[in-house]
């Protein structure tokens, strides 16, 4: 078998050849359309790489698109242009910005490092499937909010075609995974058992991992900010999250410290 046919050589290629281009003034972030489109899911997980990047130093210009899931190489939104490269999603995007030495979880020993990732993974199987659930399953929430929003760009029936599309892929993923016969109070207790094992973790220190941040205080603050700003046809799943007043005085730490005063660059 050629080495270049192995997707693991072909990425550590990939990352050294990009290690040698420095950070660019121009790197882009693109997403849906702020106002009239993007969805809770798609809004926390841009919302985290942005905390990301601002946590590593590095500038990113925010921009809008209406068709920005289907520019992404993966399908899935954000997705940043740095150069010649492209590259979406916060795990990818934390292994582009190492390539270039810009880590937010170097001084971090092994056995942190493996608990970091494990609180990343909890993240990501609670709180973003959660949202994809509120989302496209919960029946009142698709009708008034999803499907109007994911559909708006586009005229009909190509609308209701895209959005009725992305609803069955969602809900196919949701049986696959097993969340397919849960009830929403089923979700609303997995989010709180999800911010219970992250409020305990944080305690009283600043962020996950004592004084600095890391990636995961990146995804977490993606998550828990996106929630409790957003509006949804219930309060409930926010007010899961209120109930952590840690988990709140953390998500305003960072809003202070990364994004409050800083130059609106999002453009439509």
């Amino acid at each position: 078998m050629s080495l270049l046919n192995r997707p693991e050589i072909i990425l550590c290629l990939f990352l050294t050849l990009s290690a040698a281009e420095p950070w660019p003034e121009n790197a882009t972030l693109y997403q849906p359309l702020k106002e009239d489109q993007i969805l809770l899911a798609d809004c926390a997980s841009s919302l985290a790489v942005q905390a990301y990047l601002r946590m590593c130093g590095l500038p990113v210009q925010v921009v809008c698109r209406a068709n920005a899931e289907y520019m992404s190489p993966s399908g899935k939104i954000p997705f940043i242009h740095v150069g010649n490269q492209v590259v979406s999603e916060l795990g990818p995007i934390v292994q582009f910005t190492k390539a270039k030495g810009h880590s937010l979880s170097d001084g971090l020993d092994d056995v942190q490092r493996a608990e970091m990732k494990a609180y990343m993974e909890l993240v990501n199987n609670m709180l973003l499937t959660a949202e994809l659930y509120i989302q496209w399953c919960d029946d009142a929430t698709a009708a008034e909010i999803t499907r109007p929003r994911y559909s708006s760009p586009y005229p009909w029936p190509l609308s209701n075609i895209l959005a009725y599309q992305k609803q069955w892929e969602v809900r196919r993923k949701m049986n696959a995974i097993g969340w397919g016969g849960k009830t929403l109070e089923q979700v609303y207790e997995d989010v709180s058992q999800c911010c219970q094992a992250l409020s305990q973790r944080l305690g009283t220190q600043p962020y996950f991992f004592n004084k600095q941040p890391t990636e995961l205080d990146a995804l977490v603050f993606g998550h828990l900010f996106t929630i409790v700003t957003t509006r949804l046809t219930s309060t409930e799943l926010a007010e899961r999250i209120k109930s952590y007043s840690n988990l709140l005085s953390f998500c305003r730490r960072i809003e202070q410290t990364y994004f409050e005063d800083k130059k609106d660059v999002s453009r439509s």
